[in-house]
């Protein structure tokens, strides 16, 4: 009970500092609003903020299905010949250290000004695959040399030494880099709706965008709000996700 109700309370005691600062140094609405500001902000656009956290959601996901897609068919081909994890090494650490909001107005233009939702999908895809990719290949080469040694022996072909033997070690990896990919899929939505923003794209980002040039700040700190509470229930769908089948596949 104590470990539930520590991080409650902490955050309830942040929320209380910022609204007594706010109310005792008069700080102006504009440039940061109290909390209590920001929850009336919340409800009152509530509706347009769930339509355009409904946006930013599904065009993240749909990243995320897509990074998983190619991330572990290149994964499985690392591991049934090495010289392709070689060669895709570099492209892979490129895509890790090139900062998403560096290339999303090329990715934008690639994919048409009159369809953003085309650039926010891949700009989350390619910043969710390096995740995915390390995880599934560092977990593929993490299997027992014992057992190994004994599929060499029995003679087993790289198939079944993929299927049988590599697959189920590597997937406590695999479900930690789509795990942590997932946070990383929305970030990089968010940064292609900033960059891609317009009225045929109408997420999260762009509705702060909206409110911050309106000094409507409250309410750009409630999609700010209804953004990071999107990103922790999906990470906890996915942890919650990952115990399930890791226990399922352990109970075999």
């Amino acid at each position: 009970m104590t470990r539930r109700l520590a991080p409650i309370l902490f955050t309830a005691f942040l929320l209380a500092a910022w609204e007594g600062a706010c109310r005792a140094l008069h700080v102006p609405a504009y440039l940061l609003p109290a909390p209590s500001a920001v929850a009336r902000a919340l409800v009152e656009a509530g509706p347009l903020l769930a339509l355009s956290a409904w946006g930013t959601l599904s065009t993240a996901l749909a990243g995320l299905v897509l990074a998983a897609l190619i991330a572990l068919a290149l994964a499985f081909c690392a591991a049934l010949k090495p010289i392709v994890e070689v060669a895709l090494r570099p492209v892979a650490a490129i895509l890790q250290v090139t900062p998403v909001i560096a290339i999303a107005p090329l990715v934008t233009i690639w994919a048409g000004i009159d369809h953003p939702g085309r650039a926010v999908t891949a700009l989350a895809a390619v910043i969710a695959f390096f995740p995915i990719y390390s995880g599934a290949v560092a977990g593929l080469k993490a299997a027992d040399p014992d057992l190994s040694r004994l599929f060499d022996l029995y003679g087993a072909t790289p198939w079944q030494r993929l299927w049988r033997l590599a697959l189920p070690s590597a997937l406590p990896s695999i479900l930690e880099g789509l795990k942590v990919a997932a946070g990383l899929a929305l970030v990089g939505a968010v940064a292609a709706e900033f960059v891609a923003g317009s009225g045929s794209s109408q997420g999260l980002a762009w509705r702060m965008l909206e409110s911050f040039n309106r000094l409507q700040t409250a309410r750009g700190f409630a999609a700010l709000a209804v953004l990071a509470a999107m990103g922790v229930a999906l990470h906890a769908a996915l942890a919650a996700a990952e115990a399930r089948l890791l226990a399922w596949w352990r109970g075999r």
